[in-house]
Parts: C-alpha cells; sequence; structure tokens
C-alpha cells in the first residue's frame, strides 16, 4: 500500500513538475508560409517531378501537367522530410560540414541532370502520343503553365502540411506533459491520424454524397439539346406508354426521344425496318427498385418487345447513361427488330457511383435481369428474342453481377458486350491474371476463347474466330469485352502503387500505349489515376471512348448476325456520320 502509494505520489510530481518548469528547448519548425525547405526533402522532391514528365496513358494539358508535377514534387519532398524526421527522431548520426555539402552537391548535380533530361523529353514524347491520337501538337510554349501550376499547387500543399504539423506539435506538446517526449510524439501521431481519417471518410465524405446527390439530382430534371417526347407507341415516355416522360431522367428521356427509327434504319439497310422497341424506367417512376422493375416489364409486354428477335437487358452508367454508340449499332444490324431495356439506379456520375453505388449497380441490374429473364424463360424457345446484355463503364459492373448470379444457370443468355469494364471489375481482373500463357494482358485469350473474347479497334472479334489469338469454337453464350490499352478506367488499381503491371511488359502492351512508358512507385499509380479525367477527352477510339464501329463489329459477333463485310462497311460509315452530327448537336 505504501508503495502504491508512493508511485502515485512520483507520478504527481513528475506532472507537476512538467506543468510548472521549463521543457527543454524544442527546435523552431518552419511557419506555414516561411521560404525554408528541407534538402533532403528538396532533392527527392526534384526526383520525384522528373518522373511526373514521364510517359502516361493519356496526352494531357499543361495545366494537368502543372497539377500532376505539383503533387508528385510534394509527394517526394514529403518522403525526403520524413525520412529525415525518422533519422532524426531515431538520433541517427548525420553528416555534417564538407561530407553533407558534397553530398548535397553530388545528390543536386545527379538530380538535375535527370530533371534536364526528362524536361526535354516531355514534349517529344506527349506530341508522339498526340501523333497517334490524331491530336494537335504540344507547343514548348506550355512550359510556363506547368511551372506557374505546379508551383502553386506545391506551395499550397507544402502550406496545408505545414499547418497540420503544426496541429501535430500542439497535440504532442500537450501530451509532453505527462509522457516522456518520444511517446508523447508517438501517441499524438496516432490518435490525430485516427481522428483526422475518421473526418476524412466518415463526416466529409458522407456530406460530399449528401451535396453531390443533391446537386446531380436537380440536374437530372433538365434535358439535353433537342429532347422531345416520343410519339412512337414503342417508345417508354410516349403518349401510350406506361412511364410518364418526365419521370425518366436526364439520361433515359434522352435516350427514348433518340436513336433510329425505321426509316433510318431503311436509309442503309435491306428495307422493311421496323421500329426499335426503347423500353427505360427511372429513379422518379416508381418508389423501390423491385417495382421499376416490374414496371420495365410491363413496358417491354406493352411494346410487344417478347415477339422482337433480339432483346438486351443494359445496366447503365452512374445517372442512368445508355451510350448511342454502344445501343444503335445493334439496331441497324437487326434492321429494327430489336427491344432495349434500361433502369435508371442514381443520380450521380459514374466516378461518383463508383465510390458510392457500387452494390447498387449490382443490385439493380440483378433485379432487372432477373425480373424480365423470369419472364421470359416461361417463353417458348422458338416464341422468345434471343437475350443479351449490355454495359459501358461502372454498367459492365452491374453485367458482371449478372452472369455471376445463378439466374441463369437453367435458362442461359446468348451473349453479353462490356466496353471499358473498370478495374473494380472482379470477373475482367480474374480472367486478364488467369489468361491463357502467352496472350497478352492487354487483350487477353482465356480458355482458348471458348466463352469470354477480347477486342479493341484495331483487332475485332467475329463469330468464326475472333481475333487472331482466338481458337476457333465459341460456345453458345458469347461474351466479349471491348477495351482499350490507353483506357484509364479499365488499367487504375492501388496496386500500381507498389507493382509493375503486365500491361507494361514489353510485347504484352497494347499499340495506342506509349513505348517509352514504365513503371515507377507510387508514380505511376497517381499518373494513371490522374489520367481518369480525360479518359473522355481525347480523340473516340482512345481513352474511355469507343467508337461506334467498334461497337458495332463487336455486336455483330456477339448475336452472329448475317451481314456482308460490305453491308458492314456501308453500315460503319452511316454510323460514324450520324454519330457525327449527334456530338455537334450536342456541343
Amino acid at each position: 500500500m505504501t508503495h502504491t502509494a508512493t508511485a502515485s505520489r512520483g507520478l504527481v510530481d513528475r506532472a507537476h513538475t512538467r506543468f510548472t518548469q521549463p521543457r527543454p528547448p524544442r527546435r523552431r519548425a518552419p511557419g506555414i508560409i516561411e521560404p525554408h525547405f528541407s534538402g533532403l526533402g528538396v532533392i527527392v522532391g526534384l526526383y520525384f517531378f522528373s518522373l511526373s514528365l514521364t510517359p502516361s496513358l493519356l496526352p494531357r494539358e499543361g495545366w494537368v501537367q502543372g497539377i500532376n508535377s505539383g503533387v508528385t514534387f510534394m509527394v517526394g519532398y514529403g518522403l525526403g522530410v520524413a525520412v529525415f524526421a525518422v533519422g532524426r527522431f531515431l538520433t541517427v548520426p548525420q553528416a555534417r560540414g564538407r561530407i553533407r555539402a558534397v553530398l548535397l552537391t553530388v545528390a543536386l548535380v545527379v538530380i538535375g541532370v535527370q530533371t534536364g533530361l526528362a524536361i526535354w523529353d516531355y514534349v517529344g514524347w506527349q506530341n508522339e502520343t498526340r501523333l497517334d491520337f490524331g491530336m494537335d501538337p504540344l507547343s514548348p510554349l506550355v512550359w510556363p503553365v506547368i511551372v506557374v501550376v505546379a508551383a502553386l499547387v506545391a506551395g499550397i500543399i507544402l502550406a496545408l502540411s505545414r499547418c497540420l504539423r503544426a496541429l501535430f506539435r500542439w497535440a504532442d506538446d500537450l501530451l509532453d506533459h505527462f509522457l516522456p517526449r518520444r511517446l508523447a510524439v508517438a501517441v499524438a501521431a496516432v490518435a490525430l491520424t485516427a481522428l483526422l481519417w475518421w473526418v476524412a471518410s466518415g463526416a466529409f465524405v458522407n456530406a460530399f454524397f449528401t451535396v453531390s446527390n443533391w446537386a446531380f439530382s436537380g440536374l437530372d430534371l433538365d434535358d439535353k439539346p433537342g429532347v422531345t417526347q416520343p410519339v412512337d407507341e414503342h417508345r417508354s415516355g410516349s403518349p401510350a406508354s406506361l412511364v410518364a416522360f418526365d419521370d425518366l431522367g436526364r439520361q433515359g428521356r434522352s435516350f427514348v426521344s433518340t436513336g433510329p427509327t425505321a426509316a433510318d434504319i431503311d436509309e442503309v439497310g435491306p428495307g422493311g425496318a421496323l421500329e426499335p422497341v426503347r423500353a427505360y424506367v427511372g429513379l422518379r417512376s416508381a418508389e423501390t427498385l423491385e417495382e421499376r422493375a416490374e414496371l420495365l416489364l410491363d413496358e417491354l409486354i406493352r411494346a410487344d418487345a417478347f415477339s422482337r428477335e433480339v432483346l438486351v437487358v443494359t445496366s447503365t452508367t452512374g445517372t442512368g447513361f445508355i451510350d448511342p454508340r454502344g445501343a444503335d449499332p445493334i439496331e441497324y444490324l437487326w434492321n429494327g427488330d430489336t427491344a432495349i431495356a434500361g433502369l435508371q439506379y442514381s443520380y450521380l456520375p459514374s466516378w461518383i457511383s463508383l465510390l458510392a453505388d457500387q452494390e447498387e449497380v449490382e443490385e439493380t441490374s440483378r433485379v432487372a435481369f432477373r425480373t424480365i429473364h423470369d419472364y421470359w424463360a416461361t417463353l417458348e424457345d422458338s416464341a422468345r428474342p434471343e437475350l443479351y446484355l449490355y454495359g459501358l463503364s461502372l454498367g459492365s459492373t452491374g453485367v458482371e453481377a449478372v452472369l455471376s448470379s445463378v439466374d441463369i444457370l437453367n435458362e442461359p443468355i446468348d451473349g453479353a458486350l462490356m466496353a471499358g469494364p473498370p478495374s473494380l471489375n472482379e470477373m475482367h481482373y480474374e480472367i486478364t491474371r488467369d489468361r491463357d500463357a502467352g496472350s497478352p494482358a492487354a487483350l487477353p485469350v482465356f480458355n482458348d476463347g471458348r466463352t469470354v473474347r477480347f477486342a479493341d479497334e484495331a483487332r475485332v472479334v467475329d463469330s468464326s474466330g475472333g481475333t487472331q489469338a482466338n481458337g476457333p469454337v465459341w460456345g453458345d453464350t458469347k461474351v466479349v469485352y471491348l477495351q482499350h490499352g490507353s483506357d484509364p478506367v479499365i488499367w487504375f488499381n492501388p496496386e500500381l502503387a507498389w507493382t509493375s503491371p503486365d500491361w507494361l511488359i514489353p510485347g504484352q502492351r497494347a499499340p495506342d500505349v506509349s513505348s517509352t512508358m514504365a513503371w515507377y512507385p507510387l508514380v505511376t499509380m497517381w499518373q494513371v489515376l490522374l489520367d481518369l479525367p480525360a479518359a473522355g477527352n481525347v480523340p473516340d477510339g482512345f481513352g474511355h471512348l469507343y467508337t461506334v464501329t467498334a461497337n458495332m463489329q463487336a455486336w455483330a459477333a456477339v448475336t452472329n448476325v448475317e451481314v456482308s463485310d460490305s453491308q458492314m462497311s456501308a453500315l460503319a460509315a452511316h454510323l460514324e456520320e450520324r454519330d457525327e452530327i449527334y456530338a455537334i448537336s450536342q456541343d
């Protein structure tokens, strides 16, 4: 008892001493905007800056490169500062005097030479990639923009970092009254990191999604240019429809009011085209997912969709978008004897839905498909359409959810087309990982191409044998992934931070990926991440933009439609002209 009391008094005395007596002097940290920098941080930062100028998947505008370089420099600067701080914390001996000066000079010269070479090569690889993409060359005058933006970004990050350091110092100074210095620093670091992570991943993220949903739900009420209510009974939202036009959402209204008519198809087809069926249900069309799925089925039945030759159940992207480049071709190929169905599940664009609504797209796709498939399965084989799935980008995630479900075991579907599958798609990831030996990661061959095949703009799959690498036998259910080697949506993966990907191995990379692109820890992941926003701002046939011709060829293979080469060429020219006119109308 006496021993315990003595220990308690000792602890109180030490705390009192720490509160009442001055602590040992502590090295002053630079102010938030003070022009004082770490030598090691600058050296490592310049090295990372030079890496930021190396090739990535897509060409970059000057201001985007400036953001890239500014952030990358600060990542290197932070690593250098962290290494120095840890060494000092562990009392590792430091070089001083002349030795320190020599080491710094040598390091700066080596890094300076490397940075200079990277600057010299930057415009070269940019213009090489731009030439391959059919873009205008980059002028050397882009450098002032890069430097200014990079400096601003680095300065902002440095100021924020110093604010955080001030917060951490305040916390460990507070704990230093009770704990030894090193323990106080460690406890403060862990506690504040956990608190900041909770704020960033919890409160901030929830607020971001709430505000985003509110903002984009308002945008969903607006219409794209040229959108009008359809009058044809084969379209949802028409006077004969069970679904109100205003409830279809922005993308749904565009889907049912555009697309080819029978007259459009007859311009290039054999004649006698049918009016294509386009069925769509928006988030505002019914209260629950199950009710919306039933309403979509009712729309298909009302429009006599199950008497058509082909029925396509689509999984939409985040906002409910169905790509006309994926929808129009199959209607032309089958002379309008088609029905396409879509169901909206979110107001958010795909890049937000990718984070917030991944489970929603999977569940929506499964419920919508199950509802339609159960009815379809009750029909006689000879009296029902061939059943296909389609999804672009995040929509392909929904298609994979259907393909991996038990709903199609007894009554398999006829095929599926997925364009630009994001990296989170488990089926695509596993097929690519387990591809046949000798096939490239950019365009894999899996199980001799018996069910799943891959295609890009240059190498086309067909039902008689697929790409040159594919085998001659293709099963009754035909699945095609349409993908570009330059699409960061497909290839971004957090593992890029520490693992070199197979799609960069010489001999495995796609033709639209720069031959000089190399992998660097952390940097390559950040560069591909930065490519994501630009994936839809490049010429068609690159990045995340899949041409109407590539979609047409993929659909022709999946559905095994009988169309001659001359008809395919004429149809491709017509679709490309139509797509160009549509793109101009949306500007």
